[in-house]
């Protein structure tokens, strides 16, 4: 992970696992929205947790009575593409799970405190997110020289999107578009095409693409993503289509 500028364009932040099962999230006005459907799968084990929510939302009049409030459509990566799903905050899933008899209501409410916890610990201190994800990748096995690539790529992912937003390139499609254009110059691929060629599912948890790249392609990564920074502050390109 890396400093809070760059947290909303990183796909490997955007799930988070809770026993063993992911659950979907979007950065949103500076705090972190889970799916609600995700969250109520991983309570319910409802294989239907649309239906579930329509549900709940019946036999809980008060809480259909503030669902304005706790959900907000949030763009969301499904099988089908980026969606808008319903998400809620911390505060907002608190709510819900009042509504749900599960006996992972306990648990799941300290894990969600957890990873709020650390998200604030990290904002306070970035150095904590890098040496949190230094962990992860050793636990994963990682050789040591290829995590410090990896966590080198992400601090340089982080300052172009960090650039984009300055000026004026849009969080969501626009910065997709840009990485397809990078990655299509320096592999001959798309991201999408470039997952499917190392077999990888998207979707599931820890299928990352740039997890899973050999040390040449996320040096050639870092090359495409600093020139593309490089280039757009000599240049002075403002807008999507000069980026």
């Amino acid at each position: 992970m890396c400093p809070k500028t760059s947290v909303p364009d990183k796909p490997e932040n955007h799930l988070v696992v809770f026993q063993e099962k992911a659950i979907r999230r979007s950065w949103h006005n500076e705090e972190w929205w889970f799916c609600i459907v995700d969250v109520v799968a991983v309570l319910t084990d409802s294989v239907q947790p649309e239906g579930y929510v329509k549900d709940l939302r019946r036999r809980d009049k008060e809480l259909a009575k503030g669902w304005g409030q706790i959900a907000t459509p949030l763009r969301i990566e499904t099988e089908g593409g980026i969606q808008r799903l319903n998400c809620a905050n911390t505060e907002g899933l608190f709510r819900i799970i009042q509504s749900i008899p599960s006996i992972k209501a306990e648990p799941f409410k300290r894990w969600l405190a957890q990873v709020g916890y650390e998200r604030v610990k990290e904002i306070e201190n970035p150095e904590l997110a890098g040496a949190r994800a230094r962990e992860l990748y050793q636990a994963k096995g990682y050789p040591q020289a290829w995590i410090e690539k990896r966590l080198r790529s992400i601090s340089i992912r982080g300052e172009l999107t960090v650039e984009w937003k300055s000026r004026g390139v849009q969080e969501g499609r626009e910065y997709s578009i840009l990485t397809s254009e990078i990655a299509r110059a320096t592999f001959g691929v798309t991201p999408d095409a470039h997952s499917r060629l190392k077999g990888l599912d998207k979707v599931r948890t820890g299928n990352n693409l740039r997890d899973h790249m050999t040390d040449l392609e996320l040096i050639f990564t870092m090359l495409g993503e600093a020139g593309t920074t490089e280039i757009a502050r000599r240049k002075d390109a403002i807008g999507f289509v000069e980026n």
